[in-house]
């Protein structure tokens, strides 16, 4: 692996350091991954880890962006329904399901959850912002079709944002008499009402 050196700097490159940083996460946690470690599983100098990131939090934040970034685009690429509304409908449910069953999402929640507790009471992180403005878009195509209910697409794309997090957050408090499967029934329901005209 020692030609990385040589010829970091392309989307495949930072691939193949994500992919170590992801590997440390699912091993040890966040907590007990640093900098140094991913670069010798990537097979790259700590400069070079440091040129790019200059601490785990921005490796970390990028880890996040590009897991569950791919993962929400493949969640709504796989969505089926007649109109805008069962296919946005029909995304977000898997979509939600496929985060809380994504391996690092559950790492990061069984060993250091406090790295999430930024994105739910201060500020919004990449992951989010992109999922808001493909929301923006697909709640257009829904008012253009009529499956939508009229509204500003900001106001209800948030709306929609603060839903999911607790439906991926927190579903693990509300399991203990019902099943995950029965809650994302009831977050499809939820979803399909609050859209609706």
């Amino acid at each position: 692996m020692t030609s990385n050196r040589h010829t970091l700097g392309s989307r495949t490159d930072e691939d193949v350091l994500l992919d170590a940083a992801r590997d440390c996460v699912l091993a040890v946690g966040l907590r007990r991954t640093t900098l140094t470690d991913v670069a010798r599983r990537a097979g790259v100098s700590r400069m070079t880890m440091y040129r790019r990131w200059p601490d785990m939090a921005t490796l970390v934040a990028d880890l996040m962006t590009r897991e569950w970034g791919d993962l929400a685009l493949q969640a709504q690429a796989s969505a089926t329904g007649r109109h805008t509304r069962e296919r946005l409908v029909d995304g977000l449910t898997g979509g939600a399901r496929r985060l809380r069953d994504h391996p690092v999402f559950r790492r990061i929640v069984e060993l250091d959850p406090e790295v999430l507790l930024p994105y739910l009471v201060d500020r919004r992180g990449t992951s989010q912002d992109r999922m808001l403005a493909a929301l923006l878009v697909t709640i257009a195509e829904g008012h253009a079709d009529g499956s939508v209910r009229p509204g500003a697409p900001e106001l209800i794309g948030r709306g929609l944002l603060l839903t999911l997090h607790g439906f991926v957050i927190s579903i693990g408090t509300m399991t203990d008499q019902v099943t995950s499967a029965d809650l994302d029934g009831e977050l499809r329901l939820l979803l399909d009402r609050y859209l609706a005209p």
